[in-house]
């Protein structure tokens, strides 16, 4: 078995030391034993848990939803069914938050569309636009305009 200084695993996985103590203050990674020294030592099961860690923070789960698949991971009753629906869960967020940027695009679009390059600034739709107060119910109120919402100046 290897061990690591703080230091060593934090090179080893290319983070910070203040990420390992973070995640030991959160829960998700097990206090670490302690050399004669009193430095925090970590083994190869460390290793692999922070990778697990972060691999989930590049799928988008977060440190409260790696903690619960940690969990499952170490159960003896739980079932794949159960990690499933996590990640479920997360892939129906995914599909909000691309919907939500796709329609925040449309409406730049619109917008960026209708502003020419040879117009005072003062006649700027997009400025217009941000600027406007939208009405109840109208394309604008707390979101982007849909595409063709967005009328140019007269």
């Amino acid at each position: 078995m290897t061990y690591f200084t703080i230091g060593k695993l934090s090179r080893a996985l290319g983070i910070r030391p203040d990420t390992i103590r973070y995640y030991e203050r959160n829960g998700l990674l097990p206090p670490p034993a302690r050399s004669s020294a009193g430095y925090r030592t970590y083994g190869d099961a460390d290793l692999e848990r922070v990778r697990f860690i972060r691999k989930g923070q590049q799928l988008g789960f977060t440190l409260r939803e790696i903690g619960s698949l940690l969990d499952l991971r170490a159960s003896d009753t739980a079932t794949t069914a159960d990690v499933l629906a996590i990640t479920e869960s997360k892939i129906n967020e995914a599909t909000t938050r691309i919907d939500d940027l796709t329609r925040i695009k449309t409406a730049l679009s619109a917008l960026s569309a209708q502003c020419s390059i040879d117009i005072p600034i003062a006649d700027c739709p997009i400025l217009a636009h941000l600027a406007s107060i939208p009405r109840e119910g109208a394309p604008g109120h707390g979101n982007p305009p849909a595409a063709g919402a967005v009328k140019a100046p007269s």
